[in-house]
């Protein structure tokens, strides 16, 4: 049995890949996945996720969008959320300051970033 469960919404499966693979270096932890949004809503809708990892640029439902659903829902609202994407833009990096994501990273990602970032975050759940 998983400790923690992470969410990885991301609609490169390359990238889903990339992440689940270091993200596995925590130990005791489950890799949820979605390719986009809606899909990363419905799994959350299921509860018991630890921290989800989100892109923002992805079909049917964006990051953001995703993002504030979260925020807007009583069960979900203090979820941990990183972003990851290769928007790197001051607005983007600020519309997601407001919607109280904990952690903004572009790619190209260093893996053990992500893992460092990740595992203080799931220390503090």
């Amino acid at each position: 049995m998983a400790q923690y469960r992470i969410l990885i919404v991301e609609d490169s499966a390359t990238m889903r890949q990339l992440l689940s693979f270091a993200l596995q270096r925590l130990g005791e932890v489950e890799i949820l996945e979605a390719g986009n949004g809606l899909e990363g809503l419905k799994v959350l809708q299921g509860g018991g996720v630890d921290v989800a990892l989100v892109d923002i640029h992805m079909p049917v439902m964006d990051g953001f969008k995703l993002i504030k659903h979260i925020r807007d829902d009583v069960e979900l609202k203090h979820l941990p959320i990183v972003i990851i994407t290769t928007e790197g833009h001051p607005e983007a990096m600020e519309k997601a300051r407001e919607l109280g994501v904990e952690y903004y990273i572009t790619k190209p990602i260093r893996q053990s970033d992500v893992v460092e970032k990740v595992r203080g975050l799931l220390k503090q759940r």
